[in-house]
């Protein structure tokens, strides 16, 4: 199974009873069988036009999700992309319909359009008010005789709930309605096509007009990036230069992230630019095509009677609301210090250890990375020597103040934690700075490495044996305890960073790794932790800082 169906037979079904048990809806019970969804407020003595539309399911939310105060009276929803029946219309316009009259908004599909035609016919013959709206946005195929009605369709929908609910007459419903319909223009890309549940899914290119039934595409596209997928689809809606600004709707077809949508989105504003979108609806799933990994994006000449009609509140399942985008804000933090403090002294000694430690780890990085695939996602030598480059830069640039013990840790731990990334930069930031608040209260350099150890396991949850750096530093620290000096610290650091080859890991991104992945190696941070002593042990051996 590669989705979570039940099988064809049942889908629609289950996704409407879904929406029924959820939503302020009511099933209309008819006699031929068909599916109605209509308002649980709605009574055909309101006064007001009664709004249906429909077509088949699997453009979900469309169209039942759009049923309620201020868009849809009603839902006719047929099988998997098959119209609804002409008796389901019919029954639904003649149990909804008052003496205000029925609008139907019908997407411009061959099948759509004559069973709700023949039900508009049936209800005009009983006596009923009854108007159609054809729409049919789809501008994939230009000059075409008939344009498909695609997501546009949700905007028409929202405008004439509008005009509906204030009370219009039906004349002037389906005019608002047509109108919309008339300034709007629509076009999609899809990477793949829909799967229809419970047959094989079908090999397709990446293409541009892909209709929203799996219809082929009016032609092959090969985007790399969401740039240039925005991109192609803005050059088929024809935007042109000039002060137009427009309405956007940019509708997930069904198979987009919610990381894509934002991309997406992202490239729609700045390739359209802020200037030229008068209001945004979406990125969403308004008229889906299943899961069909695509976008469409409708653009609709903006004024300010249908911005009214939009942002007028409504009561329904899927409607997002509408965006009024602007440009990003910057708020600058309030800072407990300066940005910038005295430098203090420097220590010639130490910037040649910290020098000698930061070309080691450089120099481990590969090794690191091949012990980090084992157990993690093979970046810990990148991730030390991304600390390491740092250091050297302000050493470089004479920023470091080597001289002065608490303010040397603090900087050190500003650098690790902006630019080491990953755990590792947060833990070994967060051993410094609690180092330099001992070396501030007056402590010596190894009560403040045992202090910062102290609070590294406190906040990251991990101890001895958990085959972490800590099995390397902890050793090396008790030996510096016992005055064994550098060299006794680094053989210590070694020997614990050794024995983690065999053992299993209960701590960090390692422990969700089977232990047969990792028997046999050394933990990376345990590893460069060694690797730091030995560097300490040959640049100024048996010297402590």
């Amino acid at each position: 199974m590669h989705s979570f169906d039940n099988g064809p037979e049942t889908l629609v079904d289950q996704i409407l009873e879904a929406l029924l048990a959820t939503a302020p809806l009511a099933r209309l019970d008819i006699g031929s069988g068909g599916r109605v969804l209509m308002r649980d407020d709605w009574s055909p003595q309101s006064g007001k036009v009664a709004l249906i539309s429909g077509g088949g399911a699997g453009h979900e939310p469309a169209h039942a999700g759009f049923v309620g105060h201020g868009m849809l009276t009603a839902a006719v929803i047929g099988d998997l992309f098959a119209s609804p029946s002409v008796s389901a219309i019919d029954e639904a316009i003649g149990a909804i319909c008052g003496d205000a009259g029925c609008l139907l908004i019908v997407k411009n599909y061959t099948g759509d359009r004559l069973n709700f035609g023949l039900a508009a016919e049936r209800a005009r013959e009983r006596g009923l008010e009854v108007e159609i709206v054809l729409v049919g946005d789809d501008v994939a195929l230009p000059g075409a005789a008939q344009p498909r009605g695609i997501a546009g369709t949700v905007l028409v929908h929202k405008i004439a709930g509008f005009h509906a609910e204030r009370g219009e007459s039906l004349a002037e419903v389906a005019r608002a309605a047509r109108e919309a319909a008339a300034r709007m223009r629509t076009i999609g890309l899809a990477l793949s096509a829909a799967r229809l549940p419970g047959r094989p899914v079908r090999e397709s290119e990446p293409a541009l007009g892909l209709g929203i039934h799996n219809e082929a595409g009016a032609r092959s596209v090969a985007p790399t990036s969401a740039a240039q997928a925005v991109a192609l689809v803005l050059d088929a809606l024809a935007v042109n230069g000039g002060q137009q600004r427009w309405i956007v709707l940019l509708n997930d077809l069904g198979g987009c992230s919610p990381q894509e949508r934002a991309l997406l989105t992202s490239e729609v504003l700045d390739q359209l630019g802020l200037a030229r979108i008068a209001r945004l609806v979406g990125a969403a799933p308004l008229m889906s095509a299943l899961d069909m990994h695509g976008f469409s994006l409708t653009l609709l000449d903006s004024t300010p009677a249908l911005i009214e009609a939009l942002e007028a509140p409504v009561r329904v399942p899927a409607w997002p609301g509408v965006i009024t985008p602007h440009a990003a804000q910057t708020r600058t933090a309030a800072r407990s210090t300066p940005d910038r403090q005295p430098l203090g002294r420097r220590n010639a000694g130490r910037e040649a250890l910290i020098r000698a430690v930061a070309e080691r780890l450089i120099e481990s990085r590969d090794e690191l990375d091949r012990l980090d695939a084992h157990s993690g996602d093979g970046d810990a030598g990148s991730t030390f020597a991304a600390g390491a480059t740092a250091l050297l830069q302000a050493l470089d640039a004479g920023t470091l103040p080597s001289g002065e013990d608490a303010a040397l840790w603090r900087a050190v731990a500003a650098l690790l934690e902006a630019r080491m990334g990953g755990s590792s930069g947060v833990l070994l930031s967060i051993l410094l700075t609690a180092g330099a608040a001992r070396l501030a209260a007056g402590g010596d350099w190894l009560e403040a490495l045992e202090t910062g150890v102290e609070r590294m396991r406190w906040h990251g949850g991990a101890a001895p044996n958990d085959r972490t750096l800590l099995d390397a530093l902890i050793p090396a620290l008790h030996a510096l305890n016992e005055g064994g000096g550098l060299d006794a610290a680094a053989q210590a650091a070694r020997h614990g960073a050794d024995a983690t080859a065999s053992m299993q890991a209960r701590a960090g991104r390692a422990a969700q790794v089977p232990e047969a992945a990792q028997r046999g190696h050394v933990d990376p941070g345990a590893e460069a932790i060694a690797r730091v002593f030995e560097s300490l042990v040959s640049q100024q051996s048996g010297t402590r800082p």
